[in-house]
């Protein structure tokens, strides 16, 4: 029995030999990692060790040998393209076919002005996904040079395409009648290619656009005139003059006034005098400016303009007030538009006047001139009426306390003037200046900076920024005196100092006495 039953297992011998045979089946192809498996035993790593490009080896040519999975061989295939097998194909068309591939103008264009060397990227392709993130391009710019000459060859092109005709007179009612048909009628043939089709809507455009130029051509006859032009705006000026309650008559002799001033501008018809005196600009720009300020916000009452000469020369001598001379600027306006003869007054002015930007220009052009005994002199002479405000800026600059008192009306330098000249001198005393900017302070360090005689300290400035510049609204009374005749005393008077020291303080109280009168009569600063 111990025979019969040690026979069997010597019958299955061969079964142990087979085992090389399910070391080779391929759900346990991974032989590889078998083989790397030695990790466990110390002895066969030390082996291997030297001999490690060998086993590398040995692996990739048994992978060969073995058999691969499909999926695992489309991948490879994949890879393979990816790798080589486009970018050796970038100058070949990736799609093949019978027609050739429509490209766009400006796709073409670019092509164009690319140098012979240089090639387009191709998506997808890996080598040069790989050296645009690299920072490297892969394609050269095309030169300046190569893409400014394009651009001249396609302006030549367009210049010397042929522009369809307009359309024909005798055509003009047909065209206007049916312009869909005759449109569809005279359209071109339809081209291929993206050159064709932007030939054809330019050729569309320029029929339209010559379509509503002859159009407008023939309707000419409807089209209003210059005399329906101007009777249109004569009618809208008398609609909103009368919406504002304005007479209509003032609005069109202010718009007729207006336009001859700008002609006689354009053409040069005006005059200056030698002292920079532009008549035709005071009028018209100067003192409409300002007469708004003397109507509605000073309401500006003047009393004894009839104390002023209708002709000759005459000097005007004013008291001055008010932080910022307005009352200069007060009395001109009084003076042309009270007086019935309505005549200019020639302002002197002191020299900081003539140097401020802006002010000076306008200064000299509106009839103010430097404050000298020769300039007052010769303006006198010449039969003009002229303004002087001997207090200056002791006078403008002076605090609020001291209101409608008068300061010192310097050597009598203007007395003199008057009586070299034989002009009369006419007083006059403006109340409501005080009160437009009251002075409550003064920054005698900043006006040093700045170069001025002072910088004022008001209830609104400079608190109040910008708004602090808003004159108040107080309520201006301005009247001119019996005038003073000086032509008694002769041209020699004015070398006697005591005659012109006597004349000086007898203007000074004149005004003086005026003021009080004035301040009694005004009922409130404000009304």
């Amino acid at each position: 029995m111990t025979a019969a039953k040690q026979s069997p297992k010597k019958a299955a011998g061969p079964k142990k030999a087979a085992a090389p045979k399910r070391a080779a089946a391929p759900k346990r192809a991974a032989a590889p990692k078998r083989a790397a498996a030695p990790k466990k035993t110390p002895g066969a790593k030390k082996a291997a060790a030297p001999t490690k490009a060998a086993g590398t080896q040995a692996a990739e040519a048994e992978a060969a040998v073995r058999p691969v999975p499909a999926s695992r061989s489309a991948f490879a295939a994949g890879a393979a393209r990816a790798t080589g097998e486009r970018r050796r194909r970038s100058g070949t068309p990736l799609i093949t076919s019978a027609t050739p591939l429509e490209v766009s103008a400006a796709r073409r264009d670019a092509t164009a002005a690319l140098p012979e060397d240089a090639s387009l990227p191709v998506a997808g392709d890996a080598t040069a996904e790989k050296d645009r993130s690299a920072g490297t391009p892969t394609r050269k710019r095309p030169p300046r040079r190569a893409i400014r000459d394009r651009r001249e060859q396609r302006a030549r092109e367009r210049a010397l395409r042929p522009v369809p005709s307009l359309p024909a007179p005798d055509e003009k009612v047909a065209l206007l009648a049916e312009p869909a048909q005759r449109h569809t009628d005279s359209a071109p043939e339809p081209a291929t290619g993206p050159a064709g089709l932007a030939e054809g809507l330019q050729h569309t455009a320029e029929r339209i656009v010559g379509a509503v130029l002859e159009a407008a051509e023939f309707s000419s006859e409807a089209r209003p005139g210059p005399a329906e032009l101007v009777e249109l705006a004569v009618n809208l000026l008398r609609a909103a003059a009368t919406a504002a309650g304005v007479p209509a008559e003032e609005v069109e002799r202010q718009v007729a006034e207006t336009l001859a001033y700008v002609r006689r501008r354009l053409t040069g018809d005006y005059t200056v005098d030698e002292f920079g005196f532009d008549e035709d600009y005071t009028t018209h720009v100067h003192l409409p400016i300002l007469r708004p300020l003397y109507k509605s916000w000073f309401r500006v009452e003047v009393k004894g303009i009839d104390n002023i000469p209708d002709t000759g020369g005459a000097l005007v001598v004013a008291n001055h007030s008010g932080t910022v001379a307005m009352d200069s600027l007060m009395t001109q306006v009084a003076v042309y538009d009270e007086h019935p003869r309505h005549r200019h007054l020639r302002m002197l002015g002191a020299d900081l006047v003539f140097q401020t930007p802006f002010v000076g220009p306008i200064a000299r052009r509106s009839g103010s001139t430097l404050a000298a005994n020769t300039d007052a002199e010769r303006l006198l002479a010449g039969g003009h009426l002229v303004g002087v405000w001997p207090e200056g800026f002791k006078g403008v600059g002076k605090p609020f306390s001291d209101r409608y008192k008068l300061q010192r009306f310097g050597r009598g330098g203007f007395v003199a003037a008057a009586l070299r000249a034989g002009v009369p001198i006419v007083p006059c005393s403006i109340v409501g200046a005080e009160e437009i900017y009251p002075m409550i302070g003064n920054m005698p360090t900043l006006a040093r900076l700045l170069g001025l005689p002072y910088v004022p300290i008001t209830p609104t400035f400079p608190w109040l920024g910008p708004l602090g510049a808003i004159p108040l609204p107080s309520k201006w009374l301005i009247e001119f005196g019996p005038p003073i005749d000086t032509t008694a005393f002769g041209p020699e008077a004015a070398d006697d100092p005591m005659l012109v020291f006597d004349l000086t303080d007898q203007v000074r109280e004149t005004i003086q006495q005026t003021l009080y009168s004035l301040l009694m009569q005004r009922r409130s600063v404000f009304i």
